[in-house]
């Protein structure tokens, strides 16, 4: 892959012992190093991909979790080819990935704080999002609702995935529609934005979020920069990087990768998340204090202020 050279393949955490050089400063790592560095270069701090199982191994308590709708694969609705036919693109993505689609989804605990979450696989057809990958977000979005524990979703994607053509491109407004009842509901939904976060899910759900969250240097728009310079456009310097759209309000925060699990525990704990155990109290629960607030004659609370 273009974003970073290895010597052979290997899994994207980075296990394997070999070398590989770093596309932000050009060094040369072990892979080794870079696993138990979360695949973060400690010279420039260049964030280098991870795998969509990978990034649920590193947020989830103990690497543990419970998977979702593993089972669900395209059926290929439009039969749709081009150079290759689309099942055996599904096929290739397969063999190499491991999944049957681009999405994860599953329950596992941050610090002990019980989420629904799911994680995008790039290397699954560039991550993209189609009937089968919208339908497990959404399953998830509703096992959120249900439980009322926040929703956590890793973004990693191209967009749509054209080989479903239409199909792939609604998916928007379902998943769009599932993320709404969580929002009139209040229930937490959090988004982390990595490289690369673009077209209709960069327009739909990776931004719906009440918090979102992206990794230093990710690339984040709609369109590539060539597209918009193809069609006289000038993008200024730092156009669709993470740290550009935070300048701009786009983004809430910019997380070092070694620092998500502890800032999303963080945010989880003040967003009310479930604890994975809860402990019995010990003794009666008394009347809160607060509750003489409602006494028929306390003063209104406009008095207070201008007395």
């Amino acid at each position: 892959m273009a974003w970073f050279n290895k010597a052979v393949s290997a899994d994207h955490t980075g296990a394997s012992g070999l070398w590989a050089t770093c596309p932000g400063c050009s060094r040369s790592l072990r892979d080794r190093d870079l696993a138990t560095n979360l695949r973060v270069c400690p010279s420039c701090r260049h964030h280098l991909r991870l795998d969509g199982v990978a990034r649920l191994r590193t947020l989830l308590d103990d690497g543990r979790w419970t998977e979702h709708d593993a089972g669900l694969t395209s059926t290929d609705p439009l039969k749709f080819t081009d150079r290759t036919p689309y099942p055996s693109r599904l096929e290739a993505a397969a063999a190499t990935t491991g999944l049957r689609d681009a999405v994860i989804t599953a329950t596992g605990a941050i610090n002990g704080l019980i989420v629904e979450a799911a994680a995008m696989e790039f290397g699954f057809i560039g991550g993209s999002l189609g009937v089968v990958g919208a339908e497990k977000i959404t399953r998830a979005a509703e096992r959120a609702l249900q439980h009322r524990r926040p929703l956590l979703v890793i973004c990693a994607s191209s967009g749509a995935r054209m080989m479903e053509g239409t199909l792939s491109l609604v998916q928007m407004a379902k998943v769009s529609a599932a993320l709404g009842r969580l929002d009139r509901a209040r229930v937490p939904y959090v988004t982390v934005l990595t490289d690369p976060t673009t077209g209709a899910v960069a327009a739909s759900l990776a931004m719906l979020a009440d918090v979102t969250i992206a990794e230093p240097g990710a690339r984040i728009g709609f369109v590539r920069p060539q597209v918009i310079e193809r069609n006289g456009g000038h993008p200024p310097r730092g156009f669709q990087r993470s740290e550009s759209l935070l300048e701009h309000g786009m983004v809430d925060m910019v997380v070092d990768r070694r620092e998500l699990t502890s800032t999303l525990a963080r945010l989880l704990r003040f967003l009310g998340a479930p604890s994975a155990v809860r402990k019995p109290l010990a003794g009666p629960v008394e009347t809160p204090v607060v509750g003489g607030a409602t006494r028929a004659e306390r003063p209104p609370s406009l008095d207070l202020l201008l007395d």
